[in-house]
């Protein structure tokens, strides 16, 4: 598949067009990044896939030779041991971490790659991922501490996005010195949800397999993932952290215990009993015990508040009292309050979920994923939740390389997305019914979305 079907700037877009021959291109490239250094007040060419550059690396260029970044400049070290330590704790971005880590931080491990996550000034906070990758890293000062902003790195994918604020990829000898020439990168900026200002952003660096359209879109979905996530109040938990003593193990998580919640793919859960009665929720009291399962050590009523309704100050303290009555009503001796908790374990098929990709069986994971959880509620928490799972699940499906776990997520949840189902034909076996079947689909989809 030729990357400039994914453009999203017209001829000049936010993907790198690589075309079928990448050496071919980034040798092309290289021929413009001469002659802009050799004169570098002659903009260079620009064109789609042809022999010129994107117009959004041009300016980047353009931006880079006019801060003055020689191209033996290394990126500085502002930041290191327990100044370091002490700063990335106290930022913003530390609540997300572990977002990252799981829907980045996993494909970079996979592969050859380091994911990088900077502050709203390019400053490095954390660079992980595969030990080979983050020592050849670490040749280039790309490391944690130094700043990769466009004034002092120069073009690269952390450095532009931020310049831009939009997320994009960078190719080879897009980036303005020579000495970064052999990686790509692309980087997707994480806002502040409720002032929209730039905290930093999430970047994936390696070789030429991440000039992909699929790599793009990690880093986006993973950006959209962290904005969706730092809506929560900071005192709760993390979306879908497991009970600490869970493990990932289903024994954990309840097995044996007779109660049990469903709601993925069901606007009103239901819940079975320990005497073997199955109840259908109200939309309300299933948004309350999904929230007392994913809090085990409990919640006050401000909190469950917050969860609920988004701390509005319409929200009624003695209409949830009133709701958590009646919800007693129903479990009986399964929910206490002081703080509001749950006396036994729940199963969940949510948590099931959860579970397996914390051990990583994704094919476990989407076999028992119907569908969105309680996809009419509008509880906040909910919210968070239902999208966390939904973007763990979709951007773990889309770095896999399992057709046929491909296939089970694009005949279920990604039956309308194009990326899934161009990714299955990606992977499956050239001449396959499976390829076939997956390319007809996508066909279906790009006229229907009239690409």
């Amino acid at each position: 598949m030729r990357a400039g079907r994914w453009e999203l700037m017209g001829g000049n877009g936010w993907l790198a067009q690589v075309g079928d021959d990448p050496r071919q291109r980034a040798r092309e490239i290289a021929h413009a990044h001469s002659a802009f250094v050799a004169a570098p007040g002659r903009a260079p060419a620009t064109a789609g896939a042809g022999a010129g550059v994107r117009e959004v690396v041009a300016q980047s260029w353009q931006r880079s030779s006019d801060a003055r970044v020689a191209q033996d400049a290394e990126a500085p070290v502002t930041l290191t041991d327990a100044a370091l330590l002490a700063y990335r704790a106290a930022h913003p971005l530390s609540r997300v971490i572990g977002v990252l880590r799981q829907i980045v931080g996993s494909a970079a491990e996979d592969g050859d790659n380091v994911m990088a996550v900077s502050d709203a000034a390019g400053r490095l906070l954390w660079v992980e991922g595969n030990r080979a990758a983050r020592a050849r890293a670490a040749r280039i000062n790309f490391v944690e501490g130094a700043l990769w902003d466009e004034a002092h790195a120069g073009t690269n994918a952390p450095g532009t996005a931020l310049a831009l604020d939009h997320e994009v990829q960078i190719f080879a000898t897009e980036h303005f010195r020579q000495t970064v020439q052999a990686w790509t990168c692309a980087a997707a900026p994480i806002h502040d949800p409720a002032t929209g200002r730039i905290l930093g952003v999430v970047d994936l660096t390696g070789g030429d397999t991440v000039a992909n359209p699929y790599s793009l879109a990690l880093v986006r979905v993973a950006a959209r993932a962290c904005e969706e996530a730092l809506w929560l109040p900071p005192r709760t938990e993390a979306p879908l952290r497991l009970p600490p003593e869970a493990d990932g193990s289903a024994a954990a998580l309840g097995a044996g215990s007779a109660i049990r919640l469903e709601a993925l793919d069901r606007c009103e859960g239901t819940l079975r009993l320990a005497d073997g009665r199955t109840v259908r929720l109200t939309r309300r009291h299933s948004e309350l015990l999904i929230m007392l399962t994913l809090h085990q050590d409990g919640l006050t009523g401000d909190q469950l508040s917050d969860l609920l309704h988004g701390g509005l100050a319409t929200a009624s303290p003695t209409t949830l009292r009133v709701e958590l009555t009646r919800l007693r009503r129903t479990v009986g001796d399964l929910l206490s309050s002081r703080p509001y908790r749950l006396t036994a374990p729940v199963q969940a098929d949510y948590l099931d979920t959860a579970a397996a990709l914390h051990r990583g069986d994704l094919a476990a994971a989407v076999a028992g994923y119907p569908g969105p959880l309680l996809p009419s509620s509008e509880a906040p928490g909910v919210v968070s939740q239902r999208r966390w799972l939904d973007t763990q699940l979709r951007a773990s499906v889309l770095a896999d390389g399992d057709p046929r776990t491909i296939r089970a997520w694009a005949e279920g949840s990604g039956f309308n997305d194009l990326q899934v189902w161009e990714r299955l034909a990606a992977v499956a076996a050239h001449g396959s019914p499976q390829r076939g079947v997956a390319l007809a689909r996508a066909r279906e989809l790009r006229e229907e979305y009239g690409l």
